[in-house]
């Protein structure tokens, strides 16, 4: 029911998109709003690996890497193809010094990335800090793009 509230609408045109809101206050860096907004979403969609995710991102920025790993693991849980999941997971691996647990999660998001139109950053750097891993390449990676989901 989720699915269709948000492709279509819930019909009532005072009800807050908390998604949307918690999308746009990340995207303007106020993580910690954010992080309420995804909440909000999640009770009107529980279990919403998307949310979730994107609840993931805020733990990142504001310094809960804990956090944000338990929850990319959770939504790997249920949807063990979840690339954004993969991509976050091993990003938070390689700064705790784990480069081969980062290094499956970056293979899983490469197998099952996103389309090159609306994640092509990501996909540039998860391959290049890939080649690195495996000693392929000997300059760092590019930048990472925002820790936004595509």
């Amino acid at each position: 029911m989720a699915f269709w509230n948000k492709l279509f609408g819930t019909g009532d045109p005072h009800r807050v998109d908390y998604y949307r809101e918690g999308v746009d206050l990340l995207r303007e860096g106020k993580f910690h709003d954010a992080l309420t907004s995804f909440r909000l979403a999640l009770k009107d969609a529980p279990g919403d690996t998307v949310v979730l995710q994107q609840i993931a991102v805020c733990y990142t920025r504001i310094g809960m890497t804990e956090e944000a790993a338990k929850t990319y693991r959770h939504v790997l849980q249920k949807d063990p193809e979840a690339s954004g999941a993969h991509y976050g997971l091993a990003f938070i691996l390689l700064r705790s010094g784990l480069p081969d647990e980062a290094i499956g999660h970056l293979e899983a998001f490469l197998a099952h990335a996103p389309p090159p139109e609306t994640a092509s950053n990501h996909i540039a750097h998860a391959r290049a800090t890939l080649a690195q891993l495996r000693g392929e390449r000997h300059e760092s990676p590019p930048e990472p793009p925002p820790d936004e989901l595509f």
